[in-house]
């Protein structure tokens, strides 16, 4: 009997209009467009406006296109997953908002929080539903509004984080496509490089908290580089070596979207060429879980079935991983 995985049928991001650039910024913080894009490669970001928007808009947005491409009846859905650490509110979760919002009334739905990861995670448990039979549909979010937790007087985040998301469907298939292997890893020992200080059980939200600007997202940036590089990195070699494939084999590295001397540094020193790599830092900025299934989107239309692509990712707490996957269908 043939193996059964779970396989993308279809990818679908979405981003706010709202654009903002480098040039924007200048008049916000001391930095200037020439330093952020040499050292990060981000020239804008997405940003949501407007009242009562929060991440369930961007995950709304982007299923519904899912549901329309893929022409999937949102009744036939059975479990929505949404990777964020941007949720709408502590309780309920931002996927059940999702499901409500999409008409996937058949569904059940909980969010995932592994930072930059939680794509990876999401994809890797919605994977298992589907490979033992459980499920047949499965939807697979990655979003996060960061401009909520942005601290726009703090040059070295603001620079670096936007809004923005996608999902997939993962389905069944007996054919030598879809998931074939994951590496996930984390390390709480991380925590004081990449957080956010108040706002948890750990210590609520007060007057002072606030005063304080405490509620921001908390990062020691070369910390983070240095484990970012070596983690993505090894744990991609290791997904690569453990399923006998070269760097020639690969078709496509899908990096995090974090900043491009991670990415080129990650590719360096995994061997694959920069004509392999998927790249959108550069219009959308670092959007957390939303990198990766954006990544996807984009390059969509150059995937072909059969593609061997890696997906890497590093995140705060610290978390990270790797997944192998055969892409499922060819463009239309």
């Amino acid at each position: 009997m043939k193996k059964t995985r779970a396989v993308i049928t279809g990818v679908q991001g979405w981003v706010p209009d709202y654009i903002l650039t480098n040039r924007e910024l200048e008049t916000m913080v001391d930095t200037n467009d020439e330093w952020i894009v040499t050292r990060t490669g981000i020239k804008e970001r997405r940003i949501l406006k407007g009242e009562d928007k929060g991440t369930s808009v961007i995950g709304i947005n982007a299923v519904k296109g899912l549901l329309k491409k893929t022409n999937t009846n949102p009744e036939d859905i059975d479990l929505i997953i949404c990777a964020t650490v941007t949720p709408d509110m502590p309780f309920p979760a931002t996927a059940n908002i999702i499901a409500d919002g999409v008409g996937a009334v058949n569904s059940y739905s909980f969010d995932i929080s592994a930072a930059c990861s939680g794509f990876l995670y999401a994809l890797t448990i919605g994977s298992q539903f589907i490979e033992t039979g459980m499920h047949k549909k499965v939807i697979i979010i990655g979003a996060d509004k960061m401009s909520s937790i942005i601290d726009y007087q703090d040059r070295a985040t603001c620079i670096i984080f936007g809004d923005g998301g996608g999902a997939v469907l993962l389905e069944p298939t007996t054919e030598d496509v879809g998931v074939m292997d994951s590496l996930l890893h984390s390390d709480g020992s991380g925590a004081p490089y990449l957080h956010m200080k108040a706002g948890g059980s750990r210590k609520p939200a007060t007057m002072e908290t606030v005063a304080a600007r405490e509620h921001y997202a908390f990062q020691e940036g070369a910390s983070v580089f240095k484990f970012a590089v070596t983690n993505m990195a090894e744990v991609s070699a290791e997904i690569m070596e453990r399923n006998n494939l070269t760097a020639e084999d690969v078709s496509w590295l899908v990096p995090h979207q974090a900043n491009k001397r991670i990415i080129d540094a990650t590719a360096n020193r995994m061997g694959i060429g920069p004509d392999k790599v998927m790249l959108n830092i550069e219009k959308y900025g670092n959007t957390t879980a939303g990198t990766l299934p954006l990544c996807l989107w984009d390059y969509e239309s150059r995937l072909k079935k059969g593609d061997n692509i890696i997906l890497a990712a590093f995140g705060g707490g610290f978390t990270w991983g790797s997944i192998y996957l055969k892409w499922g269908y060819d463009p239309k």
